[in-house]
């Protein structure tokens, strides 16, 4: 048997993991408008002032399975009027084929009882386009492709942040955090 095995049949090994949603604002599981209409009730300005019920959200994000203690990595390039705190992407209707984040990131690694995990997130130096990705993919129809984060010129002569995250679990209730960023 493996130690990843050996791990499996210890029921604390679960308890911490990546349980915190990328992005949950405008999603029809915190929907709170009176005609069901949560994809417009809620914008990705409204959503940075708002605590979920039941579900957080975060860049790289980890938390208890009950989500009572929530962990997750808030940015800042000195040129964005916000701290980046969560993905942005479009709703239904802001998009011309619906729904969908638009951002640059891969998740790296990851055991079964997420003993290590591993994620990178790219940060553009410059402002995030957020009127632009929404103002140019509503303008377009849907036989259109879709205007994404890197047609915005963002990352051209590489200007971003690679953002780095792990976690390792040194026990069932001992967590290690590597943060690095890479210009």
């Amino acid at each position: 048997m493996t130690t990843e095995q050996e791990r499996i049949n210890k029921s604390n090994w679960k308890k911490w993991g990546p349980y915190v949603s990328d992005r949950q604002w405008g999603t029809v599981r915190e929907d709170y408008s009176a005609g069901g209409d949560a994809w417009n009730f809620t914008t990705h300005d409204m959503a940075r002032s708002y605590a979920y019920r039941w579900g957080e959200e975060g860049i790289a994000g980890i938390c208890d399975e009950q989500q009572l203690l929530c962990f997750a990595v808030a940015l800042w390039n000195k040129r964005d009027p916000i701290l980046k705190e969560r993905f942005f992407g479009l709703t239904n209707t802001e998009g011309n084929h619906g729904e969908d984040v638009k951002e640059f990131y891969y998740y790296l690694d990851n055991t079964p009882t997420h003993s290590y995990m591993k994620m990178l997130y790219k940060y553009p130096h410059l402002e995030f386009p957020y009127s632009v990705l929404v103002e140019e993919n509503h303008c377009r129809t849907k036989q259109e492709h879709e205007f994404e984060i890197l047609d915005t010129g963002i990352f051209n002569d590489d200007k971003y942040f690679d953002v780095i995250v792990e976690y390792a679990k040194a026990g069932d209730e001992a967590l290690l955090i590597k943060i690095r960023g890479i210009a």
